[in-house]
C-alpha cells in the first residue's frame, strides 16, 4: 500500500473511540485511507488494529507539532508526502482526549 496525499483524515479523533465513547492518549493517521486511530499507548490501540484489518501499513502522527511517519510492515520509521489538511488534531482538544471522557486515573490505563 502507498500513501494517498489527497485523502483527508476521517475526523479529529479516533474513529472507533468516537463511536464507542472511548478515549485516547495520542492519535495516528493512516496515510492510505485517512483513518484516524489511537496509538499503542491508548487503551484500545485502534491504529494498529486498523493496520491488521486493512493492511494499510503507513501511519503518520496526528498530533500537533509532530510530522513523523511509521511503517508497520517494516517496523520502523519512514517518510512520506504531505497529506491533505488538517495535519493534526485540534490543539484545543488536548491529550489525552477528548475532554470529558478521559478518566481521572487515565495513566493506569495506558500500555
Amino acid at each position: 500500500m502507498t500513501a494517498d496525499p489527497s485523502v483527508p483524515p476521517s475526523g479529529t479523533g479516533c474513529l472507533e473511540c468516537e463511536r464507542t465513547g472511548g478515549w485516547w492518549f495520542h492519535l495516528r493517521r493512516c496515510a492510505t485511507c485517512g483513518h484516524v486511530g489511537c496509538c499503542d499507548s491508548s487503551p484500545s490501540q485502534h491504529a494498529t488494529a486498523h493496520w491488521h484489518e486493512t493492511g494499510h501499513a503507513l501511519m503518520r502522527s496526528f498530533e500537533p507539532g509532530e510530522d513523523w511517519w511509521w511503517d508497520y510492515a517494516a517496523g520502523s520509521g519512514t517518510t512520506g508526502p504531505t497529506l491533505a489538511d488538517p495535519q493534526h488534531r485540534p490543539v484545543e482538544q488536548g491529550a489525552p482526549g477528548p475532554r470529558g471522557r478521559v478518566p481521572d486515573d487515565w495513566r493506569v490505563h495506558l500500555h
